[in-house]
């Protein structure tokens, strides 16, 4: 029995707090949205451009067109 594909990678209106970027990485890999989101916090304490990364995602990864339909 061939396993499910993920979810396409795209940001999650459904569930976001800014922009639906974290929430859309959690449900892409099937991670809950805080922890994903408690990851990015915390890597925002070390030096490195986190907060541009975030930036760059925002504008690349596509808003998903139908939030009620993601997971199924």
């Amino acid at each position: 029995m061939a396993a499910r594909p993920a979810p396409a990678l795209r940001r999650d209106p459904e569930h976001r707090v800014v922009a639906g970027v974290c929430a859309g990485i959690a449900r892409h890999y099937g991670w809950s949205p805080w922890l994903v989101r408690l990851g990015f916090v915390a890597s925002c304490l070390l030096p490195g451009p986190q907060v541009l990364l975030y930036i760059a995602l925002w504008i690349l990864m596509p808003k998903d067109p139908r939030p009620g339909e993601a997971g199924s």
